[in-house]
């Protein structure tokens, strides 16, 4: 635990200004996995308390302010008639009051554009101080249905974990139209559906391809119980988030 703490205080000094990964080894997600996995859990029931009944959604966002949120890196975001809406990038908006593991999470959301790029993360493993992090070290849920227009493959659209999983489905619909993500956190488990549609079925150890480019996640383990975040990517990619809620998992899955 000792070993972990010094890690982890080194982490945090790490702050990155371009993609190569910030130091946050394998060694120490794995004993601040076992270190915290009690304390996440006690964390998530107590956000969602006072209501136990497993089919009502807790509303992380408010729809009038960023309450509970804290932005990290270039950019930022604001809330305009109701919307998240981004700005700039690349960042991360992410949900400070606590981790979040073996829930259901939903998010609606649309393009300002015809195509824009954003992501949803969890399983991010430490609260971020930059956006880089979470990129390597978290899964990063994608929000782009022509990653082919720089030069990405089908690894990199909505709905996968990007540049990990290659798509059941492609259901993203274009901007201005509206989509509802849902993200499954079931143990080391990621399900993820777009539009009703199953994107993703992923299992931690699983086989990934190799990294293509530098900017892609490191591969290996992440934790059950993570921190979650809203992606903005660029001056160019403009998206909306209407809804941001979550619900543990029904007895029996």
């Amino acid at each position: 635990m000792t070993k972990a703490l010094a890690l982890l205080r080194n982490t945090r000094k790490t702050v990155a200004v371009s993609s190569a990964p910030p130091e946050c080894p394998w060694e120490f997600l794995s004993a601040w996995r076992r270190a915290s996995a009690p304390f996440a859990l006690i964390l998530f029931a107590a956000a969602l308390s006072p209501a136990a009944d497993h089919d009502q959604w807790k509303q992380l966002f408010n729809g009038k302010n960023l309450d509970g949120w804290k932005h990290v890196g270039p950019g930022g975001d604001s809330v305009e008639n109701g919307l998240i809406r981004t700005h700039g990038g690349m960042g991360l908006l992410y949900w400070t009051e606590s981790k979040l593991g073996d829930c259901v999470i939903k998010i609606v959301y649309k393009m300002r554009d015809k195509n824009d790029n954003s992501g949803v993360f969890v399983r991010i493993p430490i609260a971020p101080t930059e956006p880089w992090m979470p990129v390597h070290y978290g899964y990063e849920v994608q929000i782009d249905n022509h990653p082919e227009t720089s030069n990405e493959d089908e690894y990199h659209v909505t709905g996968t974990l990007y540049s990990l999983t290659k798509p059941l489905a492609k259901p993203g619909k274009p901007g201005p139209e509206w989509n509802t993500m849902e993200i499954t956190l079931d143990g080391p488990r990621t399900v993820v559906a777009v539009n009703g549609e199953k994107v993703t079925d992923y299992t931690e150890g699983e086989p990934v391809p190799e990294k293509k480019f530098d900017f892609e996640p490191e591969r290996g383990p992440r934790p059950n119980y993570g921190y979650i975040g809203l992606q903005n990517h660029s001056d160019n990619d403009i998206v909306f988030f209407k809804e941001v809620a979550v619900r543990p998992l029904r007895s029996g899955k």
